[in-house]
């Protein structure tokens, strides 16, 4: 029994010992429904080859907007995560208020670093004012989904779905006369940042605003046609006034024929129609020769300033990025893996495109992705908001798309740094 018992203290003490010397590190991230389950299993797999770091994750914040808001209040207590994943487009905001760690050095300090996947192209993401603030974690575009069901119904072809607006509208109106509560398009323009609203503008050939930031440069003729298009929708193929969730049940419902959202849906969505009718992608369309479209997804930045915590935050950070975990990322969502060894090894995701063709879509069209932009200024989350609100009354038919182009860009070019 004394034997027993000496054992039993033995191992409590060396339980306390181990418990004592592991270093904790939270970490913060976005969209639950998308990214709860994936990091529940990346935390699992680092902490069982580094048992000498506890991941502690923190609610997650609701989207990419309340990602900036929360820091924005945790920075004032100076209570930020150690590590966070945030919008692409939002990080100019963090390294501009000093929220974020610079990465150059622990980069530097890597061996092969580049042939483990960390390719210059991804990395370039991650670059603002000179150095390096974050590594690429999800990499998506905007892609079309389309019933096959509904398409043939209407005399389509599902194999030979049109590669350009006046062709896609013209099928979404035949859907929408269809009937039986069912629209023919729906378009995400109100997801976060404007994203769908600059893919529309970029893939024109357009862009926000002029080289050196000082003037709106959407108000000719790429906004005119991106703002008449958003009109055309509503007119043409029966799209209703959905936000972003709504529209991606209505669609998993059968309720719409084509879904005009983000790459990063694909699997959701394959799982919530759940065999009932066949879902296919295609590519965005392109109407411009040069045009690009805004590379979306989020980055993974680093706060963690203690000597021990940065080390162990640095390891989850490099672990999370890695080629397997970005092969499981993509498996597991509809994001293109943001690490160029996940990407190009068969060995990591070869079967799976095979068996799951509609992620292809996003994948054909990373050569044609470029920055998406974030608003300079202390008015760069407000100019997102105000975008918003004119897309808003365009869809619902308060405004006229020339005229809501026309107020964005006076309002926008008001808020603008000076």
């Amino acid at each position: 029994m004394k034997l027993v018992h000496a054992i039993a203290a033995l191992v409590g003490s060396a339980t306390v010992s181990i418990a004592a010397a592991q270093t904790q590190i939270t970490i913060q991230y976005p969209y639950a429904y998308a990214f709860k389950p994936i990091f529940d299993t990346l935390v699992e797999r680092f902490e069982k080859v580094h048992p000498d770091v506890r991941v502690v994750t923190r609610p997650p914040y609701q989207n990419y907007e309340d990602g900036i808001e929360k820091t924005l209040r945790g920075a004032i207590s100076n209570d930020l995560p150690d590590i966070s994943i945030h919008a692409i487009n939002r990080q100019r905001v963090l390294v501009e208020r000093g929220f974020v760690q610079p990465l150059g050095k622990l980069i530097r300090a890597e061996s092969n670093w580049e042939s483990r996947g960390y390719a210059s192209g991804l990395m370039a993401i991650g670059r603002v004012a000179g150095d390096t603030y974050s590594l690429p974690f999800a990499v998506s575009t905007p892609v079309v989904y389309y019933n096959a069901d509904l398409v043939r119904q209407v005399g389509g072809d599902p194999n030979r779905f049109p590669q350009d607006w006046d062709g896609l509208l013209a099928l979404a109106s035949k859907i929408n006369a269809l009937g039986n509560d069912i629209s023919g398009v729906s378009f995400a323009w109100d997801i976060t940042g404007n994203w769908m609203w600059q893919a529309l503008v970029m893939s024109q050939g357009g862009s926000m605003l002029t080289p050196d930031e000082k003037k709106v440069a959407f108000g000719g003729p790429a906004g005119q046609h991106s703002m008449r298009l958003l009109s055309r929708m509503v007119k043409e193929g029966g799209m209703r006034n959905l936000n972003v969730a709504a529209g991606r049940q209505s669609f998993a419902a059968g309720k719409i024929g084509i879904l005009i959202s983000t790459s990063a849906y694909t699997e959701t969505l394959d799982k919530a129609v759940g065999g009932r009718f066949p879902v296919r992608t295609t590519t965005f369309p392109l109407p411009a020769e040069k045009g690009k479209l805004p590379g979306g997804g989020s980055v993974v930045v680093m706060s963690a300033k203690k000597p021990d915590t940065q080390k162990a935050a640095w390891e989850f950070v490099k672990f999370i990025t890695s080629a397997d975990s970005a092969a499981y990322v993509a498996s597991h969502t509809g994001y293109a893996p943001a690490n160029a060894l996940a990407a190009s090894d068969p060995k990591y995701l070869g079967d799976f495109y095979k068996s799951k063709p509609n992620h292809l879509a996003n994948m054909r069209q990373l050569d044609v992705v470029t920055q998406w932009y974030g608003f300079p200024g202390d008015n760069g989350l407000k100019i997102t908001d105000v975008i918003a609100d004119h897309l808003q009354s365009v869809v619902n038919g308060a405004a006229k798309p020339d005229d809501a182009l026309k107020m964005m860009v006076e309002d926008v070019q008001r808020l603008l740094p000076r």
